[in-house]
């Protein structure tokens, strides 16, 4: 091709072009570049030809003869995901974290990294089945089964909400009400930020209105009999039996900055490299539990039950002081070093406690003290299985008891503790809690009965909008739990709802378990009043 044009440059300036004698030059110089096009054309079609050949091997990038930029890829397992693209350069908040990412590339044997050119997910088999919990999703909604959401029923719901959620065409926008306690909206929304960023494009449409305060606010008897009306969905942390509240992974999960406890899915390493530290057999043979007992009249109870000259209830309490960990630098406060002794005491605060997830990693037994609220994982949890329960009526004897049984049957009790870390290791890590949120408002979405819009004062937000202007901690905890590439996975499937057999056959076990270690305990205390050796 250059060849013939450059003949039709030297031809326009020779006089003699129209010559018979020219003609014929004209004509054996262009039957040549005929032939050299030819076997041009045949080189580069045999090039691209072995450059696809080669690509299917790893051995060649094609899009570079294209002028495209190779994304990188890398066949993974859920445990184990890889960086697929470099992201941001806009700012520094997270350059220390791309640069980390991208080192895990792996090498080939030829020094080039592995390239997968295909879907992500089609060289995957089908997804397994979500954890139990995830049944609870369908419960959570079952409310607006039969009526589906409307926009009027949404509005009602702002009421107390601090923010609405927007996603359309796969970004997010956020329309805020009021002021949450400390950064609980900033690291809600940036999590919801990165659920988009862990499956690109399949969030569908949607809105709904968050509530980040710590008690349920929609109760389920203020919306019974067909003469009331339908309740507001409203999303916050927890629920209880009496209120409609839709339970969401809390703020925590991306990182609690206020308290110095880091993204979850490094705390959750962290408390597993401590509990390492001291064998179970090894550890203290009594009940612990640090905390702030001046969030809710249950815990200041607790403190009752601490040792003393007069009575010894097999704990061991501390008083956290959040005040002067701030100012000493959370010196004390490490989560990893608090797993020291065989059994661990969870208790609620104001509600539903963050200190759950953190309380129940270490493969002591949790002595989990009769709850009032739930969060999204908690229903998934047997007593006697994942922890042992405690009354809330009389805590001191309870714990006292349980830590005598544990230490009279240490293989049960280690399997208990052990169990209830597996849990939440396993079936709460971070790909779980994605799935959870991606289902959860899939399942919500599909109930809308309106399109979802950007209301007036609404404002996008991304990585960079959140990440870039964050500083200290907050910045940190961001650029620890960014996600930095997309599953390589599909979501795990989403279990069929219980029927009401089903549904009642699971709590009426969770009863009758924890009743079969109340009838324990009390046998244990007439034993001792009637000086029988227990």
């Amino acid at each position: 091709m250059v060849q013939r044009k450059s003949m039709k440059r030297n031809n326009n300036n020779d006089p003699q072009t129209n010559g018979h004698g020219n003609y014929l030059r004209i004509k054996t110089a262009s039957h040549t570049g005929k032939r050299i096009a030819k076997a041009t054309l045949f080189v580069a079609s045999s090039l691209f030809i072995s450059a696809g050949l080669l690509d299917l091997l790893g051995c060649f990038d094609l899009t570079t003869l294209a002028g495209l930029k190779q994304v990188t890829t890398t066949t993974t397992t859920r445990n184990s995901p890889i960086t697929k693209h470099k992201f941001p350069d806009q700012c520094d908040a997270v350059q220390n974290q791309t640069q980390q990412q991208k080192q895990q590339i792996p090498i080939s044997e030829d020094g080039s990294t592995w390239r997968n050119n295909n879907n992500p997910r089609s060289n995957h088999s089908r997804p397994s089945t979500c954890p139990s919990y995830f049944r609870w999703i369908h419960e959570d909604l079952r409310p607006w089964r039969e009526t589906g959401i409307t926009r009027g029923m949404l509005e009602k719901a702002r009421r107390t909400a601090h923010f609405r959620v927007i996603i359309l065409d796969g970004k997010v926008y956020v329309k805020k009400y009021r002021k949450s306690i400390q950064t609980r909206d900033v690291f809600t929304l940036w999590g919801i930020v990165q659920l988009l960023r862990w499956y690109p494009g399949r969030l569908p449409d949607l809105e709904l209105m968050f509530d980040a305060d710590d008690r349920p606010t929609v109760r389920s008897k203020d919306f019974k009999g067909r003469q009331h009306p339908a309740p507001p969905p409203l999303f916050r942390y927890c629920s209880d039996d009496a209120s409609l509240d839709i339970v969401f992974p809390d703020w925590s999960f991306w990182g609690w900055a206020e308290a110095n406890i880091k993204p979850w899915a490094k705390s959750l390493v962290a408390i597993e490299d401590g509990s390492k530290m001291t064998q179970w057999k090894d550890r203290v043979a009594y009940a612990y539990w640090r905390g702030n007992p001046h969030v809710a009249p249950t815990r200041r109870d607790l403190l009752r039950c601490n040792v003393s000259a007069q009575e010894d209830w097999n704990t061991r309490l501390y008083i956290q002081d959040w005040v002067r960990e701030s100012r000493e630098g959370f010196k004390n406060s490490n989560l990893e070093n608090q797993c020291t002794h065989r059994y661990k005491i969870y208790i609620e605060g104001w509600a539903w406690s963050v200190s759950e997830k953190y309380i129940m990693a270490c493969d002591s037994m949790t002595l989990y003290v009769r709850p009032k609220f739930y969060d999204f994982y908690i229903r998934g949890m047997m007593p006697l299985q994942h922890y042992w329960p405690i009354r809330d009526k009389s805590k001191c004897t309870s714990l006292k008891y349980a830590v005598h049984w544990g230490n009279t049957h240490l293989d049960q009790a280690r399997k208990i503790g052990e169990e209830g870390s597996r849990f939440i290791r396993e079936e709460v890590k971070m790909e779980y809690v994605y799935d959870y949120m991606f289902h959860l408002m899939n399942e919500y979405a599909n109930l809308l009965k309106f399109k979802p819009e950007i209301p007036w004062g609404a404002t996008e937000i991304t990585p960079d909008s959140m990440g870039c202007p964050a500083t200290g901690r907050w910045r940190d905890f961001m650029a620890e739990s960014m996600v930095m590439f997309p599953s390589e996975v599909s979501p795990c499937e989403m279990p069929l709802p219980y029927n009401p057999l089903e549904l009642r056959e699971v709590l009426e076990r969770k009863a009758n378990l924890t009743r079969q270690v109340e009838f324990w305990e009390d046998q244990y205390f007439r034993d001792l009043t009637n000086g029988k050796k227990p």
